[in-house]
């Protein structure tokens, strides 16, 4: 498998951080009182560079948190993986950003936000932030945070550094649908979808960036738009890499599943750690499913993170199956 770096590499992400709120019981949003369990760190760049972290790569994240109790917990949380943690800013008044979620009956859920307005709306550029993004060689964008726009801009100015130097981007589109036909977001994404070496789409996605019927009609697309690699994300029938060079899938792993959010971050960050380490695809698809089996075994969005002896004794234990 091609690589973009080697396990030298340091990775940027920019994004939201919160906490996440769960209702015990399976319904239909929030309109009446619930048993609660929480709060929960969260936020998928926090996820993504949580998980990374535990991998050994070097990882800087820039967000805002308030200072409150909600945003300590983020902080140390990130912390004990061993994020860089320096470009963070607590902000004075602003609250950490939340979302309260409820799974339905009949399978999905509803979530209720609190981002824009929170202390993740003022992310701002500033000497710390400066100095990560001088400092990285890869920079890994998540779709999801593309419609703040102050992040918008951070993430923007970072591609546009890192790459003038050489460096690599990972892109997670991760975003809804109709967001597409939004004239600022679509340029956005497109600028994103251009410098971008690695990309991590979840089944469909391909297509939809691409403008495509299927998936792997968009490949020949996405390849002549300068992307190096694609790692589709396909739930439980496992992972696919595509480039020019190889086409390798393999099979997910059966598991209880209690909660899937943030098993996609997880996946990602995973299979980001062994591209930048040069691994065969073969082992880097394996070990992103292990990692994405691995989180939805656990309700929170990170409390199924695993390092590589987690992902090893899971493979492991796999195997004597």
């Amino acid at each position: 498998m091609a690589s973009g770096r080697t396990r030298q590499a340091r990775v940027l992400v920019i994004g939201e951080i919160l906490v996440e709120i769960m209702a015990t019981t399976p319904g239909h949003g929030f309109r009446q009182a619930l048993d609660l369990r929480g709060p929960f760190p969260s936020g998928a760049p926090a996820i993504f560079a949580d998980q990374l972290a535990r991998q050994g790569v070097p990882v800087a994240l820039v967000s805002c948190v308030g200072d409150d109790d909600f945003g300590r917990l983020n902080l140390d949380r990130l912390r004990e993986a061993g994020v860089d943690t320096g470009a963070i800013r607590v902000h004075p008044t602003a609250v950490t950003g939340s979302a309260f979620v409820r799974y339905r009956p009949e399978g999905g859920r509803d979530f209720f936000f609190n981002i824009a307005d929170s202390a993740c709306g003022r992310i701002a550029r500033d000497a710390a932030s400066d100095a990560v993004v001088e400092g990285a060689t890869h920079l890994h964008v998540m779709g999801s945070s593309l419609s703040t726009p102050a992040i918008v801009e951070l993430v923007l100015d970072a591609l546009t550094r890192i790459k003038a130097k050489g460096g690599t981007v990972s892109f997670d589109p991760n975003i809804r649908p109709e967001l597409l036909g939004h004239g600022d977001m679509r340029a956005t994404l497109d600028r994103v979808l251009d410098a971008t070496d690695l990309f991590l789409p979840s089944e469909g996605e391909a297509a939809m960036f691409a403008g495509t019927p299927d998936d792997v009609s968009a490949l020949p697309v996405l390849f002549g738009r300068g992307v190096r690699a694609v790692a589709m994300k396909l739930g439980t029938r496992g992972s696919r890499l595509v480039s020019p060079e190889e086409d390798v899938s393999m099979p997910g792993f059966v598991v209880r599943e209690v909660d899937p959010t943030g098993a996609g971050d997880t996946f990602g960050a995973t299979f980001l750690a062994a591209w930048l380490g040069g691994l065969p695809a073969r082992e880097a698809l394996a070990r992103a499913n292990a990692a994405g089996a691995l989180a939805v075994t656990r309700l929170g969005p990170m409390e199924g993170a695993s390092d590589p002896a987690r992902i090893d004794a899971f493979l492991a234990a796999q195997r004597n199956v």
